[in-house]
């Protein structure tokens, strides 16, 4: 009797187990001028900053460069890891996009150096993926930077940021956010 009831107990553990999601992302959608670009889902624990267009300036150069509204997200306990979303509004392909990064990227990462690239499908849009490795406020960080082409002469970039240090595990956490990005156009 003892050993039925075991039984019933790990299979009723193993079915609501089945049937509870482990985690209720929560869906954000990307905006400008009031059209919608694309959404993407944040996940439980994760917090969401948005700031709105800004002129960000190279120190040495004295060099102002555009950056459109981003959108970025962390978990709420660790700062190794951050994930942003931008869609500059006058950037109309995956290689204008790249050159957008070229612009941009001494912001993100001191350093880089490419360690892979490819092209891809995210979301059904083809999207190109650089990786690589670099420092940023004096750590070593590993980044992964991709390009998604949307409809309308538009482009989503997306940047993924792990500070040397950070939980593996969140990875994962990139990746299904990368896995629920759609266009909205």
């Amino acid at each position: 009797m003892r050993i039925l009831l075991s039984l019933a107990l790990a299979a009723s553990a193993v079915t609501w187990l089945a049937v509870t999601p482990v985690q209720a992302d929560t869906p954000v959608t990307y905006t400008d001028e009031g059209r919608a670009l694309f959404r993407f889902e944040v996940p439980d624990f994760w917090t969401l900053r948005t700031g709105g267009p800004r002129e960000i300036e190279d120190t040495n150069l004295g060099d102002a460069r555009a950056v459109s509204r981003v959108m970025g997200i962390r978990p709420v306990t660790d700062d190794n890891v951050w994930m942003g979303f931008v869609s500059p509004s006058r950037v109309s392909s995956i290689q204008g996009g790249l050159s957008y990064l070229e612009d941009i990227d001494k912001f993100l990462v001191k350093d880089p150096t490419v360690t892979s690239t490819s092209n891809t499908r995210i979301g059904g849009r083809p999207a190109h993926v650089i990786r690589g490795t670099g420092n940023r406020d004096g750590r070593g960080v590993n980044f992964t930077a991709t390009v998604i082409d949307l409809p309308r002469d538009r482009v989503a970039i997306g940047v993924a940021i792990l500070r040397d240090g950070a939980d593996p595990s969140y990875v994962d956490a990139l990746n299904a956010v990368f896995a629920s990005f759609r266009s909205l156009q």
